[in-house]
Protein backbone atom coordinates (compact mmCIF):
# COMPACT_ATOMS: atom_id res chain seq x y z
CA UNK A 1 0.00 0.00 0.00
CA UNK A 2 1.43 3.10 -0.98
CA UNK A 3 2.13 6.43 1.58
CA UNK A 4 -0.28 8.24 -0.32
CA UNK A 5 -3.50 5.94 -0.11
CA UNK A 6 -2.68 5.87 3.79
CA UNK A 7 -4.14 9.12 3.98
CA UNK A 8 -7.60 8.12 2.52
CA UNK A 9 -7.65 4.42 5.05
CA UNK A 10 -10.32 5.17 7.93
CA UNK A 11 -9.19 3.34 10.89
CA UNK A 12 -11.59 2.24 13.73
CA UNK A 13 -9.66 0.80 16.88
CA UNK A 14 -11.58 -0.65 19.30
CA UNK A 15 -9.32 -1.25 22.64
CA UNK A 16 -10.03 -0.17 26.53
CA UNK A 17 -5.87 -0.41 27.73
CA UNK A 18 -5.47 3.71 27.27
CA UNK A 19 -1.64 3.18 27.06
CA UNK A 20 -2.17 0.70 23.90
CA UNK A 21 -4.50 2.97 22.37
CA UNK A 22 -2.29 6.04 22.61
CA UNK A 23 0.59 3.97 21.30
CA UNK A 24 -1.15 2.45 18.39
CA UNK A 25 -3.29 5.95 17.38
CA UNK A 26 0.30 8.03 17.63
CA UNK A 27 2.05 5.48 15.63
CA UNK A 28 -0.97 5.41 12.76
CA UNK A 29 -1.24 9.01 12.77
CA UNK A 30 2.66 9.43 12.22
CA UNK A 31 2.37 6.70 9.07
CA UNK A 32 -1.18 8.89 7.43
CA UNK A 33 -3.44 6.67 8.80
CA UNK A 34 -7.42 8.50 9.88
CA UNK A 35 -7.97 6.82 13.19
CA UNK A 36 -10.78 6.59 15.56
CA UNK A 37 -11.04 5.13 18.59
CA UNK A 38 -13.62 3.48 20.62
CA UNK A 39 -13.01 1.99 24.13
CA UNK A 40 -16.12 -0.42 24.96
CA UNK A 41 -17.43 -2.64 23.01
CA UNK A 42 -21.16 -1.69 22.49
CA UNK A 43 -20.04 2.06 21.39
CA UNK A 44 -17.18 0.17 19.10
CA UNK A 45 -20.34 -1.88 17.40
CA UNK A 46 -22.00 1.22 16.84
CA UNK A 47 -19.68 2.89 15.13
CA UNK A 48 -18.35 -0.04 13.23
CA UNK A 49 -21.50 -0.13 11.86
CA UNK A 50 -22.90 3.57 11.30
CA UNK A 51 -19.89 4.30 9.80
CA UNK A 52 -17.66 3.83 6.72
CA UNK A 53 -14.11 1.60 7.71
CA UNK A 54 -11.68 0.45 5.42
CA UNK A 55 -10.13 -1.48 8.43
CA UNK A 56 -10.84 -2.46 12.27
CA UNK A 57 -8.29 -3.44 14.86
CA UNK A 58 -10.43 -5.39 17.67
CA UNK A 59 -9.22 -5.66 21.04
CA UNK A 60 -11.26 -9.21 21.90
CA UNK A 61 -11.36 -8.54 26.12
CA UNK A 62 -13.51 -5.58 25.76
CA UNK A 63 -16.06 -3.85 28.57
CA UNK A 64 -19.55 -4.26 27.83
CA UNK A 65 -19.39 -6.39 24.76
CA UNK A 66 -16.75 -8.63 24.50
CA UNK A 67 -14.39 -8.42 20.79
CA UNK A 68 -15.62 -11.80 19.45
CA UNK A 69 -19.07 -11.18 20.47
CA UNK A 70 -19.21 -7.58 18.56
CA UNK A 71 -17.27 -9.20 15.20
CA UNK A 72 -20.09 -11.70 15.63
CA UNK A 73 -22.93 -8.94 15.21
CA UNK A 74 -21.03 -7.20 12.65
CA UNK A 75 -20.56 -10.02 10.72
CA UNK A 76 -24.19 -11.01 10.94
CA UNK A 77 -24.98 -7.42 9.70
CA UNK A 78 -23.33 -8.25 6.59
CA UNK A 79 -20.55 -5.97 7.43
CA UNK A 80 -17.36 -6.85 5.54
CA UNK A 81 -15.11 -4.35 6.84
CA UNK A 82 -11.57 -6.06 7.20
CA UNK A 83 -10.97 -6.90 10.98
CA UNK A 84 -7.40 -7.85 12.88
CA UNK A 85 -8.17 -8.88 15.89
CA UNK A 86 -5.48 -7.80 18.90
CA UNK A 87 -5.54 -10.14 21.78
CA UNK A 88 -3.71 -11.23 24.90
CA UNK A 89 -4.65 -14.50 24.30
CA UNK A 90 -2.54 -16.06 21.95
CA UNK A 91 -3.19 -19.52 22.30
CA UNK A 92 -4.21 -21.48 18.86
CA UNK A 93 -7.56 -22.27 20.04
CA UNK A 94 -8.16 -18.53 20.32
CA UNK A 95 -6.81 -17.97 17.27
CA UNK A 96 -8.65 -20.44 15.82
CA UNK A 97 -11.76 -18.70 17.82
CA UNK A 98 -11.19 -15.90 16.18
CA UNK A 99 -10.97 -16.77 12.46
CA UNK A 100 -14.01 -18.82 12.99
CA UNK A 101 -15.92 -16.02 13.99
CA UNK A 102 -14.77 -13.35 11.15
CA UNK A 103 -11.19 -12.24 11.74
CA UNK A 104 -9.48 -11.58 8.69
CA UNK A 105 -6.30 -11.59 10.69
CA UNK A 106 -5.45 -12.31 14.48
CA UNK A 107 -2.14 -10.50 16.01
CA UNK A 108 -1.58 -11.80 19.64
CA UNK A 109 -0.03 -9.33 22.31
CA UNK A 110 2.23 -8.33 22.74
CA UNK A 111 3.47 -7.23 19.15
CA UNK A 112 5.54 -4.78 17.60
CA UNK A 113 4.41 -1.78 15.58
CA UNK A 114 5.97 -2.53 12.65
CA UNK A 115 4.72 -6.38 12.44
CA UNK A 116 0.98 -4.47 13.46
CA UNK A 117 1.84 -1.50 10.44
CA UNK A 118 3.15 -4.95 8.25
CA UNK A 119 -0.66 -7.13 8.61
CA UNK A 120 -2.58 -3.81 7.87
CA UNK A 121 -0.70 -3.01 4.63
CA UNK A 122 -0.96 -6.27 3.66
CA UNK A 123 -4.74 -7.24 4.27
CA UNK A 124 -5.32 -3.77 2.92
CA UNK A 125 -3.29 -4.75 -0.19
CA UNK A 126 -5.39 -7.97 -0.25
CA UNK A 127 -8.73 -6.34 0.39
CA UNK A 128 -8.95 -3.17 -1.63
CA UNK A 129 -5.81 -2.81 -4.44
CA UNK A 130 -6.86 -3.54 -7.37
CA UNK A 131 -6.24 -6.59 -9.64
CA UNK A 132 -3.11 -5.71 -12.13
CA UNK A 133 -3.52 -9.02 -13.88
CA UNK A 134 -6.20 -8.13 -17.82
CA UNK A 135 -7.43 -12.00 -17.48
CA UNK A 136 -8.74 -13.03 -13.48
CA UNK A 137 -8.65 -16.70 -14.91
CA UNK A 138 -5.10 -16.90 -15.27
CA UNK A 139 -2.19 -15.72 -13.22
CA UNK A 140 1.45 -16.01 -13.66
CA UNK A 141 4.70 -15.47 -12.00
CA UNK A 142 7.51 -16.19 -14.88
CA UNK A 143 7.98 -19.70 -13.28
CA UNK A 144 4.01 -21.07 -13.21
CA UNK A 145 1.28 -20.47 -15.36
CA UNK A 146 -2.31 -20.82 -13.72
CA UNK A 147 -5.42 -21.26 -15.78
CA UNK A 148 -8.40 -21.33 -13.26
CA UNK A 149 -10.66 -22.52 -16.80
CA UNK A 150 -9.23 -26.02 -16.82
CA UNK A 151 -7.46 -26.08 -13.80
CA UNK A 152 -3.92 -26.14 -15.58
CA UNK A 153 -1.13 -25.42 -14.08
CA UNK A 154 1.95 -25.12 -16.55
CA UNK A 155 6.03 -24.69 -16.06
CA UNK A 156 7.26 -23.22 -19.37
CA UNK A 157 4.14 -24.97 -20.76
CA UNK A 158 5.53 -28.44 -19.00
CA UNK A 159 2.02 -29.12 -17.58
CA UNK A 160 2.26 -30.00 -14.01
CA UNK A 161 -0.26 -32.82 -12.78
CA UNK A 162 -2.09 -31.36 -10.06
CA UNK A 163 -5.32 -32.13 -8.47
CA UNK A 164 -7.85 -29.66 -7.47
CA UNK A 165 -7.03 -29.40 -4.13
CA UNK A 166 -3.50 -28.70 -5.40
CA UNK A 167 -4.27 -25.97 -7.95
CA UNK A 168 -6.28 -24.12 -5.44
CA UNK A 169 -3.65 -23.96 -2.67
CA UNK A 170 -0.96 -22.94 -5.26
CA UNK A 171 -3.45 -20.70 -6.60
CA UNK A 172 -3.92 -18.96 -3.47
CA UNK A 173 -0.27 -18.83 -2.58
CA UNK A 174 0.76 -17.59 -5.71
CA UNK A 175 -1.81 -14.66 -5.67
CA UNK A 176 -0.55 -13.56 -2.05
CA UNK A 177 3.29 -14.30 -3.21
CA UNK A 178 5.47 -13.24 -0.31
CA UNK A 179 2.50 -12.89 2.18
CA UNK A 180 2.63 -15.78 5.01
CA UNK A 181 -0.93 -17.35 4.72
CA UNK A 182 -1.95 -19.28 8.25
CA UNK A 183 -3.19 -22.71 8.53
CA UNK A 184 -6.29 -21.99 9.83
CA UNK A 185 -6.87 -19.43 6.42
CA UNK A 186 -5.77 -21.99 4.46
CA UNK A 187 -8.44 -24.93 5.58
CA UNK A 188 -10.90 -22.44 5.34
CA UNK A 189 -9.94 -20.97 2.14
CA UNK A 190 -8.53 -24.29 0.12
CA UNK A 191 -10.32 -27.14 2.40
CA UNK A 192 -13.59 -25.78 3.35
CA UNK A 193 -13.50 -26.79 6.96
CA UNK A 194 -11.92 -25.77 10.14
CA UNK A 195 -7.88 -26.29 11.62
CA UNK A 196 -7.57 -28.64 13.50
CA UNK A 197 -3.61 -29.56 15.13
CA UNK A 198 -4.12 -33.27 14.71
CA UNK A 199 -5.38 -32.88 10.94
CA UNK A 200 -2.26 -33.13 8.49
CA UNK A 201 -4.25 -32.91 5.19
CA UNK A 202 -2.76 -29.51 4.35
CA UNK A 203 0.72 -30.89 5.13
CA UNK A 204 0.34 -33.38 3.25
CA UNK A 205 -1.08 -31.62 0.05
CA UNK A 206 1.87 -29.35 0.48
CA UNK A 207 4.39 -31.89 1.07
CA UNK A 208 2.88 -33.32 -2.59
CA UNK A 209 2.89 -30.02 -4.49
CA UNK A 210 6.29 -29.42 -3.35
CA UNK A 211 7.37 -32.48 -5.00
CA UNK A 212 5.36 -32.13 -8.15
CA UNK A 213 6.94 -28.17 -8.73
CA UNK A 214 10.84 -29.87 -7.71
CA UNK A 215 10.43 -32.50 -10.49
CA UNK A 216 10.63 -29.59 -13.20
CA UNK A 217 12.45 -26.83 -11.13
CA UNK A 218 15.02 -29.22 -8.75
CA UNK A 219 16.57 -26.05 -7.91
CA UNK A 220 13.63 -23.71 -6.53
CA UNK A 221 11.75 -23.84 -3.35
CA UNK A 222 8.90 -21.95 -4.23
CA UNK A 223 6.78 -22.85 -1.16
CA UNK A 224 8.49 -21.74 1.92
CA UNK A 225 7.24 -23.03 4.99
CA UNK A 226 7.22 -20.08 7.93
CA UNK A 227 7.30 -21.74 11.25
CA UNK A 228 4.62 -21.52 13.73
CA UNK A 229 2.85 -19.19 11.01
CA UNK A 230 1.86 -21.03 8.04
CA UNK A 231 3.58 -21.13 3.92
CA UNK A 232 4.45 -18.35 1.76
CA UNK A 233 5.10 -18.41 -1.40
CA UNK A 234 8.20 -17.07 -2.61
Amino acid sequence: MSSESRYNCKVLLIEDDPQVNDLISRALLKKGYDVHVCHDGEKGLITALNQSWQLILLDIMLPGLDGLTLLRRLRHQKNNTPVIVLSACGAEQDRINGFHTGADDYLPKPFSMEELQLRMEALLRRCYQPQLQEDPSRQTDGYIDLNRLDKSARIRSEIIDVTPVEFELLWLLMRHADETLSRPYLYQAVLNRSYSRYDRSLDMHVSNLRQKLKQILPGEDLIRTIRGKGYRYR
